[in-house]
């Protein structure tokens, strides 16, 4: 092939791509106040988790990029550093993104993740949350999105496209918000 045919060839790739990247990859995210979509996915130790099984617990569901990146290990860390906060509020984290359970298993252990991390390799749970997202239509990956998903399995808050960067502190402030407010038993 020519180098001006295999220009061409690169450049109407990129185009096609840039087009893809412009058009939504997944279906819209679940409105607050909707059941949330129940998932069945393997956390880094291949153990096999669903949202079911969290009922009556506020559940932070965090969808983010790639293990052992800049942004998503500021994110992990983050979380990991409040885990007692999150504990005390009756919390639990659940972090996902497209990566292997390999992947999950080799980040937990380099950041002491004290939750889990869940391999969504199949795309399907980050495409029923409504976040999956590409880059140039090539590579997709998960769009850095929070749900906080209620004790009765209900998205109670969706953060979008957040900053990693002091995340985990305003989504406890968020929860703590959501507790005062909501009616109380008896």
């Amino acid at each position: 092939m020519s180098f001006r045919r295999l220009s061409l060839a690169l450049s109407v790739a990129a185009l096609s791509g840039l087009l893809l990247a412009a058009l939504p990859a997944s279906a819209g995210s679940p409105k607050v106040g909707a059941p949330a979509p129940d998932f069945r996915l393997q956390d880094q130790n291949g153990e096999w988790v669903t949202l079911q099984s969290q009922r009556g617990k506020w559940v932070v569901l965090y969808f983010y990029p790639k293990d052992n990146t800049p942004g998503c290990t500021t994110q992990a860390c983050g979380l990991r550093d409040n885990i007692f906060a999150f504990r005390r509020e009756n919390a639990v984290i659940l972090g996902v993104s497209v990566d292997d359970v390999a992947s999950k298993k080799a980040f937990a252990k380099e950041h002491s993740l004290p939750f889990q991390v869940l391999a969504d390799s199949g795309k399907a749970v980050t495409k029923s949350y409504g976040v999956l997202t590409s880059m140039m239509g090539v590579w997709e990956y998960s769009r850095r999105d929070t749900f906080i998903i209620d004790p009765q399995g209900r998205v109670a808050r969706h953060f979008e496209k957040v900053d990693a960067e002091g995340h985990a502190e305003l989504v406890l402030a968020e929860i703590r918000r959501l507790k005062a407010a909501a009616p109380k038993a008896g």
